[in-house]
């Protein structure tokens, strides 16, 4: 495939070569973080979560569960229902809006995706990572 070559400065590439840090999206970024907490998760927790779903969704639907009060929703936990295994959802956009900058969102990440397997287990957060940080 050849590219156009305009005003004769040969043909064009990508800016980014594709192992540069910078060329992966932050949707991907993103996901990378939820799947390594969930793999530190799996370690500890490998047959309690056996069959469980993890994924990233950008935004939660507009209507809450009926256990949610007030507010946007960070992530959900969804019960194994009609053949359905067990999920559970990060919302992206919201947990990036919370972040104040890389570390930060890295362990925002972390706390939500501990908080919704504590649900599906029915522990403490601090029971299924200790290093759970609930903001106190």
């Amino acid at each position: 495939m050849r590219r156009r070559d305009r005003r004769g400065r040969g043909p064009r590439g990508p800016l980014l070569p594709l192992g540069a840090p910078a060329y992966r999206t932050r949707a991907e970024r993103f996901d990378d973080l939820v799947l390594d907490t969930v793999e530190d998760l799996e370690r500890r927790w490998a047959r309690e979560l056996e069959g469980a779903e993890f994924a990233v969704e950008d935004v939660p639907p507009s209507n809450p569960a009926p256990w949610e009060h007030g507010g946007v929703p960070l992530g959900r936990y969804f019960p194994a229902d009609a053949g359905l295994p067990h999920r559970v959802v990060v919302y992206r956009r919201p947990v990036e809006s919370r972040a104040d900058d890389p570390a930060d969102l890295a362990d925002l990440v972390h706390d939500v995706v501990v908080e919704q397997v504590a649900q599906l287990l029915g522990r403490s957060p601090q029971d299924v990572d200790p290093g759970y940080d609930d903001g106190h």
